[in-house]
């Protein structure tokens, strides 16, 4: 594992309780894969335990500041701001609930002018539970 818990401070601008990324498994090339313990605490997990799909969303984006973060951290750059530019084809299959490990896969596609189309796919034990593909927008310095 590259970084976990506190680590991850480092690499996305979100804090607690809207920080979607608890563990970043590996890097290679311009894939990144990510993890989060679904908490109750949760901004984004509804009263019934589950989280919403915005969540989801959210959780893919920081899986995509993350890899930025590691970028800037490889470069001894401090980690970027990014924001999300357009969400396309996401499908939520299920909604995680409460103890479920989310592991998201998130592939980095063209860059131009700052903005980097991705795409994207979250799994609970080897189950796709979302795919999207995502415009996001990273703030250089």
């Amino acid at each position: 594992m590259l970084y976990e818990g506190e680590e991850i401070k480092n690499l996305i601008p979100q804090r607690a309780p809207i920080m979607m990324v608890d563990r970043v498994y590996g890097v290679e090339g311009d894939l990144i894969e990510t993890g989060l313990t679904v908490r109750a605490e949760s901004f984004l997990v509804e009263p019934d335990g589950q989280i919403a799909e915005e969540g989801l969303v959210e959780h893919i984006a920081q899986s995509a500041s993350a890899f930025a973060g590691h970028r800037a951290r490889v470069k001894g750059q401090p980690a970027p701001v990014g924001y999300i530019g357009e969400v396309k084809r996401f499908r939520c299959y299920a909604r995680p609930k409460v103890g479920d490990e989310l592991r998201t896969t998130v592939e980095m596609g063209a860059e131009v002018n700052g903005v980097t189309l991705l795409m994207a796919k979250t799994r609970v034990g080897g189950a796709v539970v979302a795919e999207t593909q995502m415009k996001i927008f990273i703030e250089q310095e």
